[in-house]
Formats: C-alpha cells, structure tokens, sequence
C-alpha cells in the first residue's frame, strides 16, 4: 500500500466479542456468526473473538474440542469473514496436530482466507494458593513463532492471554512495526481483578500501541470463572472502551494519528540507549 492510501486509512472500527461460551460447539459457532455479522453491521472492519470462544476453557475440555485447521471452526471463521468482508482474528480453539494440542488463534481476511495461525507462546501454568491452580502444559504445547499481519489500516500483532504478561513480545512485535497488539484472552476471578487492566494499560505505554483483549463473556456456572471486561486501551494508556461481564460486543474507533500525535510527543522510540541494551528475537519464525 503507498504511502498516500496508507493516510487515507488513517481511523477504523475495532469490535470485540464478548461471547457467552456454551458447553454445545455448534451454538457457540452459530452465536458468534451472528454477532460477527452484527459486529460488521456496525461498521467494524476487524473484529476480535475471545480465547477458546468454541469450547468450554479447561485442561480436561481440550481434547474432547479440539480440531485440526481447517476445520469446522475455521471454516465457519473464513465464510463469515468473507461473508462481511472484514479482518477476523478467531480467538483461539484447541487445535489438534498430528496429536499434539495447541491453543491457536486463526486469523482471516476480507476475502475468507487464512492469513496466519498463533499458538499461544507461553502456557498459563500458575499456582495461586488457596485461589487457583492451572496448569496448560497439562495437555498443551506451546507455540514458537511470532504472528503478525499488515492490514490497509495497519499492521497488527497476536498473543494469547498469558502471552500479554511478557513484555519482550510486545516490543518486538511494536519493533516489527505493529501499532495494535491484540490479546484474546480468559483471565480468570483471581488475576483478572488483579492485572487484566494493569497489563493492558502497561504494554499500550510501554510501546505507545493500542492494546485489546477479547475476553469470553463470565459464567458463573462454569468449572473455570472468566474476568470478562474485554477492554481497548490507547497508546497514552486510557482505557477507551470496555465491557462488563455479560456477552456484547465493544467498539472502538482507532485514531492512529492520535498514535503518531502520542509518539512525537514523548519520543521514546528515538529515545531507547540502543548502546546500552536491547530487545530482539532469537530466532525469525
């Protein structure tokens, strides 16, 4: 894209679905087909899903759900993604290769193809005493590649919930070029409260990016509590639009000449001790 059509594309809509997970995969697939298409109705030209959007989040579920891709979930992505000509990044669903299971987003364009799959990078392996166990790496592997894609409005970088509490992958998708960082994610009742925002608002400012995080909408039936409160934060750090905990879909109109505004204000791209220290990826994936 040239330089000129690049300023013409300077605002679009981002949504975020906040789905209401249901333990039946074919409601979960036709709930969220709808409210993609109510997503696009509203103007939205990228619209996010949240982490496991088509199973229930849990180490004894993600077997039982998993799917190769392409598969029925993705299939279901790519035709509602051409069907409302928008960018779709798919949450994430177990995937199944070759036996080994991955928590994996798909992403797909306008044009219902598949652009890019991210497996989760860092597995949520935590130990809270007297609040919550979980321990990913109990029936997942991790993935070992970095996602990113271009956009006419913008290049965009994928993580996975856990993946937004390591900083280094921010910066070097934000050293890649990415001025939007999207993170689906299921925090739970112990660290949403806690980080979901802090975390947010943390990678935004550190690398003057817009931050959103797709969450599943909370079930307080269910054996692991999402947060919810999918949230898009700027690159001043305000959080700029937010849900509670019930299924809906957010917007938020991203202004990346208020992120050009932000980072010639306080220049800290130009800024950083390169003689000192740096950030870089061990290996291009």
């Amino acid at each position: 894209m040239s330089a000129i059509a690049r300023a013409m594309t300077t605002k679009f809509r981002l949504a975020l679905v906040q789905l209401l997970v249901s333990p039946v995969k074919s409601e979960n697939l036709s709930r969220v087909s709808r409210l993609i298409k109510d997503a696009a109705g509203q103007g939205a030209k990228i619209v996010v899903l949240p982490e496991c959007f088509n199973s229930p989040y849990g180490t004894n579920f993600f077997r039982e759900y998993a799917e190769q891709i392409p598969g029925e979930s993705s299939q279901v992505l790519s035709e509602v993604a051409k069907e409302c000509g928008v960018y779709l990044i798919g949450g994430s669903i177990p995937e199944d290769d070759g036996g080994k299971l991955y928590n994996t987003c798909a992403v797909f364009g306008p044009d219902g193809n598949l652009l890019l799959k991210h497996r989760k990078i860092h597995l949520f392996d935590i130990d809270v005493p007297g609040k919550i166990r979980f321990q990913e790496s109990e029936t997942l592997s991790p993935g070992s590649t970095f996602s990113t894609f271009d956009t006419p409005f913008c290049k965009i970088g994928v993580g996975i919930c856990y993946d937004i509490r390591f900083a280094e992958l921010a910066q070097i998708y934000t050293k890649k070029g990415c001025q939007l960082l999207v993170y689906p994610g299921a925090f739970n009742m112990t660290t949403g409260p806690a980080h979901w925002e802090l975390l947010q608002r943390g990678r935004a400012v550190d690398n003057q990016v817009y931050v959103a995080t797709a969450s599943p909408a909370r079930d307080d039936k269910a054996s692991y509590t999402a947060w919810g409160h999918s949230s898009v934060v700027s690159p001043w750090g305000d959080v700029v639009a937010k849900a509670d905990s019930e299924e809906t879909i957010v917007y938020a109109d991203i202004d990346l000449q208020y992120l050009t505004e932000v980072r010639q204000q306080i220049p800290i791209h130009t800024q950083k001790r390169h003689d000192l220290y740096s950030v870089s990826a061990v290996q291009e994936c």
